[in-house]
């Protein structure tokens, strides 16, 4: 979008200088489907419904992008307006955590250790149980299981995730949902997940995951 000689008058120093301290990687998407995310349930990933975690990166991805543009073109116009938009999404924390959860479930898809890293809280209160299995608590402990879960797959896994809804106090988020796993040469394994995520920052980091056995 082409800037004005009248914009360029109406955008302050200041205001430039605020664009480029707050932009960093976030989690965001266009405030215009914001309204969409109310009732924050999701039926299934690919669903044309209500909005999924995987969308909701899509557009995080699609906004940095046009943000970095807005900036690289001195538009400082129009990345004023995406900076509005982002502050909004920031505020909007079930679609974080449900950013969250998308990043959990594509770093479990394509076996992605050190993603999975980054993801997870620190410290000796994170927890995961797999399938079958008891409890895992504390971070390095809780790492070295999804090496070993991980340990006879074939990546990419197909992963589809079904019955998502999240909830969102304070600081806390959790998501429940139905995962669809299935690995190379098996059938499809299917589970009740509960993914619980705590805002530390600014940003949500997983700090328990549970998945048990669900029957076809």
């Amino acid at each position: 979008m082409e800037l004005t000689a009248y914009l360029l008058a109406m955008v302050k120093l200041h205001d430039i200088i605020l664009i480029l301290c707050w932009f960093r990687t976030v989690p965001f998407r266009q405030a215009s489907r914001l309204r969409s995310l109310t009732s924050c349930q999701v039926t299934r990933e690919e669903s044309g419904g209500s909005l999924s975690g995987e969308s909701i990166l899509l557009n995080e991805q699609t906004l940095e992008r046009e943000l970095q543009i807005a900036i690289a073109e001195e538009n400082y116009a129009q990345a004023a307006k995406i900076r509005d938009s982002l502050r909004l999404l920031q505020e909007d924390s079930k679609a974080s955590v449900l950013a969250a959860n998308a990043r959990f479930y594509n770093s479990f898809r394509h076996g992605d250790l050190a993603a999975m890293q980054a993801l997870w809280s620190k410290g000796e209160h994170v927890c995961v149980v797999h399938p079958g299995v008891s409890g895992i608590s504390g971070q390095d402990l809780v790492m070295g299981s999804w090496e070993f879960v991980w340990a006879d797959y074939e990546f990419p896994l197909e992963i589809e995730i079904k019955d998502v809804q999240v909830h969102v106090r304070g600081e806390m988020g959790y998501v429940t949902c139905i995962e669809m796993v299935k690995t190379k040469g098996s059938s499809w394994g299917r589970h009740f997940a509960t993914n619980v995520f705590e805002k530390i920052d600014g940003q949500w980091f997983i700090c328990i995951h549970h998945a048990s056995y669900v029957d076809l």
